[in-house]
């Protein structure tokens, strides 16, 4: 049907826009509280596995810079960059078949700086086990129109 045959709705009406998001009267989205979690669900194909059936260490370092990369991305709303990788465990082999998800959380801000915790829990497909598979903690660094270093917000900290 076509806007024109479209009644306009009260000029106090809430109106949601294309994404469904409410809008207040003038059309503004209301804000949201800053996004300090990301999670992504991938499964383990055969070809990101190793030849012992498991997810190949590269694989899995890929994703878990990827959720971090979305997790420092959506809380500063900046360009962000990897810096430094640090403490990367892998815990258990990743079978070809797993459900595996990615938990990214923004820990702990800097000036231009971020140090997000990554995740990966793996899931059997046809049952409720679920176990860490392995974990690493990524700093990134937000860049500014000029392509340097530029402020982040501060983390607040969460309840007690």
């Amino acid at each position: 049907m076509p806007d024109q045959d479209l009644p306009a709705p009260p000029e106090n009406a809430v109106v949601n826009g294309p994404d469904h998001a409410p809008q207040g009267p003038q059309g503004a989205a209301p804000s949201r509280p800053r996004a300090t979690e990301t999670r992504i669900t991938h499964i383990v194909f055969p070809g990101t596995t190793n030849h012992h059936g498991t997810l190949f260490g590269g694989e899995a370092l890929s994703m878990m810079d990827s959720a971090a990369f979305i997790a420092a991305t959506r809380y500063c709303r900046r360009k962000v960059v990897t810096r430094h990788l640090d403490a990367m465990e892998f815990s258990r082999p990743i079978p070809q078949g797993s459900l595996v998800e990615l938990i990214a959380r923004v820990v702990k801000t800097g000036r231009s700086s971020m140090t997000v915790l990554v995740e990966l829990f793996t899931e059997d497909m046809y049952s409720e086990k679920r176990e860490l598979g392995c974990s690493g903690t990524f700093v990134l660094v937000a860049l500014g129109a000029d392509g340097q270093p530029t402020p982040v917000p501060a983390l607040e900290a969460g309840p007690t």
